[in-house]
């Protein structure tokens, strides 16, 4: 089952990624609470897309071979440390954005998480 959320949530990630590697002002413009942030900067969009697609190719990894686990704990790592960087401007009043960060950051970040690590029999590579 572990393997299928991985799959499932390789998807949006890796599409996410592409978006801002490819569509950056438009990707930009359209996510909610990003414009908040200040200018549009290239150069920091397309680096954070890498990121978002290195993480989407480690969940696919895992969904491809289970003992790939490893990868996919770095990838859900990211968005894990993605998703707590949410909760503290959450938590400091910060996101005029709550149910989405709630919704489309902090839940799939905590589902990538759990679908990462190993069940019970599963090895390394």
């Amino acid at each position: 089952m572990r393997r299928s959320i991985a799959a499932i949530l390789a998807i949006p990630t890796l599409f996410n990624g592409l978006a801002m590697l490819l569509a950056g002002p438009r990707w930009y413009e359209s996510v909610p609470g990003v414009t908040e942030t200040g200018p549009f900067n290239p150069h920091f969009v397309q680096d954070i897309g890498i990121a978002f697609l290195v993480a989407g190719l480690a969940l696919a990894a895992r969904a491809w071979r289970p003992r790939y686990w490893p990868a996919a704990i770095a990838g859900a790592g990211f968005l894990a440390a993605h998703a707590l960087l949410h909760l503290v401007l959450i938590a400091g009043g910060h996101s005029h954005h709550v149910a989405f960060d709630l919704l489309a950051v902090v839940l799939p970040s905590a589902i990538a998480l759990y679908s990462a690590f190993p069940s019970p029999g599963e090895s390394h590579a």
